[in-house]
């Protein structure tokens, strides 16, 4: 089944929707049994971060539409802004 976007933010306010956004980086991680995913997109500064099980093709250079919401995440006693993603496609 797939999500719908526009579902989801109805269900959760603090969900964004943004379309057509250009990937600059896309960095893959094994974490475990799960493969964790960091994309840089043109014009953000903040990370944007996904697991799944498997590894993804490359999106560097790709446009997706991605759903997200802000988070904080604590590396070495700092903490930094994240966004994470709860539904990527490419564009």
């Amino acid at each position: 089944m797939k999500s719908d976007p526009k579902k989801l933010i109805e269900k959760n306010q603090e969900l964004t929707h943004s379309e057509l956004m250009k990937v600059t980086s896309h960095v893959q991680r094994e974490q475990g049994e799960w493969i964790s995913h960091t994309v840089m997109v043109e014009g953000c500064e903040v990370p944007f971060k996904f697991k799944r099980k498997g590894n993804y093709h490359s999106l560097k250079g790709a446009r997706v539409n991605m759903t997200y919401y802000p988070a904080q995440e604590t590396v070495a006693g700092i903490e930094f802004d994240v966004m994470k993603v709860v539904r990527i496609k490419r564009g």
